[in-house]
């Protein structure tokens, strides 16, 4: 059986976000060593830091960011199928391409390039947070611009899965 260039690319981008994903998810290890050391410093010791926090937000966020193209690659969001999942796999295809084309693709495709900005915008600007501890912000927010680019990739992968799909569908 033939490959075709639209498996072959989503296959790649399916990948890449499976993996990138996959090891997004290590990013729980710190996250758990930064609670525990902050609830042994506060409750143990009476000692609060000024950072632990900010840090358990920054590497959530950064943990949550990654995890949304892995998500997707991985049908892990919640949706509402009452009318699809009774509908052909032609149907199928044609509403995941509309939903895609008029609808994620469009606003995602805004969410990023406003990441972008923003981040370039902090970058230049070296931004600092506004607390005690004023940790740099720009590198959050430069990766919440690459976390969005995977997830609008992500979003054209799954149109090119359901254009695949659609052209199979007209073939049987």
């Amino acid at each position: 059986m033939r490959v075709s260039m639209l498996e072959k690319i989503s296959s790649m981008i399916d990948t890449f976000n499976r993996k990138e994903g996959e090891w997004a998810s290590l990013l729980i290890l710190p996250l758990t060593i930064v609670v525990l050391f902050e609830v042994v410093m506060r409750y143990a010791f009476d000692s609060p830091t000024i950072w632990g926090f900010e840090a358990t937000t920054f590497l959530y966020g950064i943990h949550f960011m990654f995890g949304l193209a892995y998500t997707d690659v991985t049908d892990g969001n919640v949706k509402v199928d009452i009318f699809s999942s009774r509908a052909k796999p032609r149907t199928q295809a044609i509403l995941i391409i509309l939903a895609n084309v008029v609808i994620f693709l469009p606003v995602f495709s805004c969410m990023t390039i406003w990441a972008w900005k923003y981040a370039i915008t902090s970058t230049i600007q070296h931004e600092l947070n506004s607390t005690s501890w004023a940790p740099a912000i720009w590198p959050i927010k430069i990766i919440m611009a690459i976390a969005f680019s995977f997830l609008f990739i992500q979003g054209i992968s799954t149109v090119l899965k359901a254009i695949n799909a659609l052209s199979s569908a007209k073939k049987a």
